[in-house]
């Protein structure tokens, strides 16, 4: 019985190491805050994608960002269309929505992608 919690200790230990250095725990991209977004569109080859709907791209969107709703069908044909070897930096509006289209995109082979936590609520306007 001693191993057995010993290595439930040690389990949640490492997988909380993992999240907190920022690590790909959720499947093959990154949650990542505002300060390193911004850093990130400092680089060439970036993309922004904005995943929420036509109404809530209305109250406002991220600078250049490329629009295509994580909810409508389709989404995963539009994405396949996308460049692979571009680095994609997807946001919602809270991050959750976003969180799923970047599991579906890292699925897709897209290798470098990051969700904005927070979503577009955590963006200075």
């Amino acid at each position: 019985m001693l191993i057995i919690i010993i290595a439930i200790v040690l389990a949640l230990i490492i997988l909380f190491a993992v999240k907190a250095k920022g690590q790909k725990a959720y499947g093959n991209f990154e949650n990542i805050n505002v300060a390193e977004f911004k850093d990130l569109l400092k680089q060439d080859n970036v993309v922004i994608l904005d995943v929420r709907t036509q109404g809530e791209i209305a109250g406002g969107k991220i600078k250049d960002a490329l629009e295509i709703d994580v909810l409508k069908s389709g989404f995963t044909e539009k994405a396949e269309e996308l460049d692979k070897s571009k680095t994609y930096l997807v946001y919602c509006r809270s991050g959750r929505r976003s969180a799923n289209a970047c599991k579906t995109l890292s699925g897709m082979g897209f290798d470098k992608v990051y969700n904005l936590s927070g979503g577009y609520n955590s963006w200075p306007k």
